[in-house]
């Protein structure tokens, strides 16, 4: 098929959605020598639509034969194309090739909140100016530039001026979630939406060496125009997180800072009404990209445009963020790709032997420790509202820079030792798709098989009072800060004699990826498919015994044990809530008689310390 052909193609097949289109992409506004942007046609007043935007995209790779590719990775609910724009400097497309080369890939994802475009009209920019202009075709010297200019493609196109109360333009935008109200950033880990388990598919396929998300903030007002995240904490590979701290921030703040914008790492303020009581700091959850990436062995960089500042100053500050991690994984790209060998090596290494002493972290927490931030903000001015009833924030125009304090770093809070493998019974098929879209390494089990093994019973779950992201979660929402995973309550080790029907899933630890199904696996970890709500059944109680009935038991099981009696009567003294409600009390009896479901509450999900006798399938 004609190249020409094959991209108008590609571009109709990417706009299959009941969105209303022309015909024909418009000509370019000064002719067919007109590079700009759509954005920068519109003096960043607008952005372009997602048709315009397939449009222009067309165009470059049309132009640049050889140097930039289009792919469709995937569809969204309602049938919209997912495209990707691969550059490569040779021509060389196939990732296999280029990791034999040792040649690091760098993704860029754009509006997963699809009203946060400043990333996407930054990417169209720039690969302008890698293909078209050559003027930043060093970029991709080394490097493979792999860029998702819209991910969120459906709430791209529920488009209106209204969408985004707290931002300074464009003029129109896109909504924060999918086709079914679905936030793509908190889906990484439970994989409940089309367009996750297609870019968990591109994931895998070219395994980036470095991730970037581009995001515009929402929270207080500050001198910032840029701001970015980082992981640095103990659940990052040692060498990839002093590369972090040591090497990319500094280098971004330096590059960026240069061309005239204010950058400084995402802010998250303790009150956003005293400025004064310092920064948090948290745990970067795997439901989020850049905390999926840290899982993944790779460095993970969150960029956050600030929501106020002009369309313009937004757009160019994420252009010049990506230009600065480009250039520096070129410089470090032999590093850079040793270091994310090296993490997936050690990681593997770990599912090899079973090893009580080697502890993986869960969760994290910030260290009581602080250390002086300087944070550039402007003067604030409070007062009390007649509107809400509450003290109101007014932000001036007065920059202000006040040393606050900030937490020192992360501890790990709950770890776990790390199993040669989990066995996952074969009726819970949506846990095993799950772990199947993660792309890891699956077994089966080729015969029944019983055997002692490692699990958990959770004896006090609460779930949150209201669906979040389309689930009953069993945590807090709290985005990462310290009340998030609260809710499931402690969960005990127990070893049980468990049977396991013939192909069952065996998921064996001794793989790259293998911090992801430890994460999913394990009920106290914070984005686990226990507090997703995977395994709320298990927690649910399907025998009663009537009053009467459990009546006799209780007064039999007594005269029986007169230890269960004094028991009994220690308790009616000493617990109010048995003592003062009728059905705790009979329900005393009744969890101690052999009528009682030994199942309920028991994690049905095994841990392996060994795959010795295990019947695995060939």
């Amino acid at each position: 098929m004609r190249r020409g052909v094959f991209l108008l193609s590609l571009l109709l097949s990417a706009g299959l959605a009941p969105v209303t289109r022309p015909a024909r992409a418009a000509a370019p506004p000064g002719g067919a020598g007109d590079w700009r942007t759509p954005a920068e046609v519109s003096d960043c007043r607008s952005t372009p639509r997602y048709i315009e935007t397939m449009a222009y995209l067309t165009r470059l790779a049309r132009a640049a034969p050889g140097r930039l590719r289009l792919e469709t990775f995937g569809r969204t609910g309602e049938g919209r194309g997912l495209v990707a724009a691969v550059v490569s400097r040779d021509g060389s497309f196939d990732p296999e090739a280029l990791r034999r080369a040792g040649r690091p890939v760098v993704l860029v994802q754009n509006a997963i909140h699809a009203g946060e475009m400043d990333g996407k009209d930054a990417c169209l920019a720039l690969l302008r100016d890698m293909v078209i202009t050559r003027t930043r075709e060093a970029l991709v010297e080394r490097a493979v530039l792999v860029v998702i200019p819209i991910y969120n493609a459906d709430g791209h196109e529920r488009f209106g001026p209204y969408n985004r109360v707290n931002q300074n333009g464009p003029e129109s935008g896109g909504w924060r979630t999918q086709a079914r109200n679905l936030n793509l950033n908190r889906d990484y880990m439970k994989a409940d939406a089309p367009e996750t388990r297609a870019l968990l598919r591109l994931w895998n396929r070219w395994l980036p060496d470095l991730f970037v998300d581009d995001h515009v903030t929402d929270g207080a007002d500050y001198q910032y125009d840029t701001t970015y995240g980082l992981d640095m904490g103990p659940d990052v590979p040692p060498a990839l997180a002093a590369w972090n701290r040591d090497v990319l921030a500094p280098y971004l703040e330096r590059s960026v800072g240069e061309t005239g914008h204010v950058i400084g790492p995402y802010i998250a303020l303790r009150d956003d009404a005293d400025v004064a009581k310092g920064i948090l700091l948290g745990q970067d959850l795997p439901r989020f990209s850049t905390g999926y990436a840290v899982l993944q062995n790779r460095p993970g960089l969150l960029v956050e445009m600030h929501m106020l500042k002009d369309y313009r100053t937004r757009v160019t500050g994420n252009y010049e963020v990506l230009r600065a991690v480009l250039e520096l994984v070129n410089r470090d790209a032999a590093k850079l790709v040793a270091m994310n060998r090296a993490a997936d090596a050690a990681t593997a290494a770990l599912g090899r032997t079973y090893d009580p002493a080697a502890l993986a972290p869960l969760r994290l927490e910030a260290q009581a420790a602080t250390e002086p931030f300087r944070f550039l903000g402007y003067r604030a001015v409070k007062r009390p509202s007649e509107i809400s009833g509450a003290e109101m924030v007014e932000y001036t125009r007065e920059p202000i820079a006040i040393t606050v304090p900030r937490p020192a770093g992360l501890r790990v809070a709950r770890s776990v030792t790390t199993p040669r493998a989990y066995i996952v019974p074969a009726a819970w098929t949506q846990v095993i798709e799950v772990l199947q879209a993660h792309g890891l390494r699956l077994l089966k089990t080729a015969a029944p098989w019983s055997g002692d093994v490692e699990t958990y019973r959770c004896d006090s779950p609460h779930w949150f009072e209201r669906p979040f992201e389309g689930r009953q979660v069993l945590f807090y929402p709290g985005e990462g800060l310290p009340k998030s995973g609260a809710a499931l309550g402690p969960c005990t080790t127990v070893v049980e004699t468990l049977w396991f029907p013939a192909g069952s899933t065996v998921v064996p630890l001794d793989q790259r990826a293998g911090r992801v199904a430890l994460h999913f696996l394990e009920p106290e970890a914070p984005d686990s498919a226990v507090a997703w709500g995977f395994f709320n059944s298990v927690f649910e109680q399907k025998e009663f015994g009537e009053a009467y009935v459990l009546e006799r038991l209780a007064r039999d099981m007594m005269a029986k044990d007169p230890a269960l009696k004094a028991e009994f009567e220690r308790r009616l003294a000493e617990d109010k809530e048995i003592a003062g409600s009728p059905d705790a009390r009979l329900n005393f009896f009744y969890r101690r008689s052999p009528f009682w479901d030994p199942r309920l509450g028991l994690y049905p999900v095994g841990r392996l310390t060994s795959l010795e006798g295990v019947p695995l399938a060939r």
